[in-house]
């Protein structure tokens, strides 16, 4: 199957002798981010030396990819670029504005669990009732004062959107990217698992694995605190299944937060995140082995929930509530409302419309196999044992 278009294929190959240098670029790369992102900021660096340190470390696994392709290296020289730029202009606005530090981040939905198994529905479902809101693709991507003059922001994240749906046609069936629509959290938390759908980085998923992901957490809230200034106080439904592997500073941030954890078979959900990471790895890489792909996940799983159980052991019963993915898709129109109801939601014609709409275009004809990654049925059981049985009724 071919997974990126043809004409990118030929423009990494063309390019490729322009990023032979590209490990001794870092440290440079990494000054000329910070001074870009300073004045498009009118911000200082200074200060946030780990930040930029963590970035630094983030470009340099980059650097190590084998096969890395022209396309994949600049795109990642221009997310650190724009991460750093993000971070000083939200430390600006709360520097200018100390009473964005007072705005209060209440009762938070936050949608999680493995990935595939339907988050991104429902996030979306949660952010319809008038009282709710979802952070968009643009505000996550580029996150501002609102009513600040955000169409270069919005712009910005509308060319990612594109530039993405043309090097890889068949991206949208995967996964549904729109500047105006909720999106994870992924885009303002600078490190974690998401990054891994794109390329794996050598070395890097220790290092994240075994960072503390507090201060990820914190700016998440900072940026949530500043998307809300001066607008409605409603309560903001977050999604990422990457919070699985970090419950714990989650929790710390956000005291109060309610946890809807999605569940499906692991197998099924394993199968179509390696999928989906093979085709967005296609436009990064000219040496994604499947294999490798297939081992990396499960073992990323298998910790993420080991994780998320033991710092769910932690929380009061009422935290966190399981919803099976069957909830999402064949028993939705009954689930869904009763779902609602259990976080006290309303509702009503809005809320029908939404779900009969998100059902009704639901991506579908993805196809995946599980063995294509070397895996096979009986090595995820092994590997997810825990999980299965203590969430077997949720699968």
């Amino acid at each position: 199957m071919e997974r990126v278009a043809p004409w990118l294929r030929a423009v990494n190959t063309v390019l490729t002798p322009a990023i032979a240098g590209r490990r001794k670029k870092v440290d440079r790369l990494i000054e000329r981010a910070v001074r870009d992102a300073e004045s498009r900021t009118g911000s200082t660096a200074r200060g946030d030396d780990e930040f930029t340190d963590d970035m630094r470390t983030l470009l340099h696994a980059y650097a190590e990819v084998p096969g890395l392709t022209p396309v994949g290296w600049l795109g990642a020289v221009q997310e650190v670029t724009d991460r750093i730029e993000n971070r000083l202009r939200i430390r600006k606005l709360h520097a200018l504005n100390p009473e964005i530090a007072d705005e209060r981040i209440d009762r938070p939905i936050v949608v999680t669990g493995v990935p595939r198994t339907g988050t991104t529905l429902l996030q979306r479902l949660l952010a319809v009732p008038a009282g709710n809101r979802s952070p968009l693709l643009h505000q996550l991507m580029h996150p501002d004062l609102p009513g600040a003059p955000d169409h270069d922001h919005r712009r910005r994240t509308e060319r990612t959107v594109d530039a993405m749906h043309k090097a890889v046609p068949t991206f949208g069936a995967l996964y549904d990217m729109h500047p105006d629509k909720p999106d994870s959290c992924i885009w303002v938390l600078p490190h974690g698992v998401g990054h891994l759908v794109r390329i794996h980085p050598p070395g890097y998923v220790q290092w994240m694995l075994d960072r503390d992901a507090a201060p990820d957490y914190r700016y998440l809230k900072q940026t949530l605190q500043v998307l809300q200034h001066g607008g409605p106080k409603r309560r903001w439904v977050l999604r990422a299944p990457a919070h699985l592997w970090s419950l714990g500073p989650l929790m710390k941030a956000f005291p109060d937060a309610q946890i809807v954890w999605t569940h499906r078979e692991p197998a099924d959900a394993l199968a179509s995140l390696c999928s989906m990471t093979e085709t967005a790895m296609a436009v990064n890489t000219t040496e994604a082995d499947p294999g490798d792909i297939g081992r990396l996940w499960l073992g990323l799983l298998a910790t993420g929930t080991d994780r998320a159980r033991t710092e769910r052991a932690r929380l009061p019963a009422y935290t966190v509530i399981d919803v099976p993915y069957r909830h999402l898709t064949t028993e939705a129109p009954r689930q869904v409302p009763a779902l609602f109801q259990r976080l006290g939601l309303p509702w009503g014609l809005a809320e029908q419309a939404a779900l009969d709409a998100a059902l009704a275009t639901r991506p579908r004809g993805h196809r995946y196999d599980l063995a294509r990654y070397g895996l096979g049925q009986a090595e995820v059981d092994y590997a997810l044992a825990d999980y299965k049985r203590i969430y077997g009724a949720f699968l």
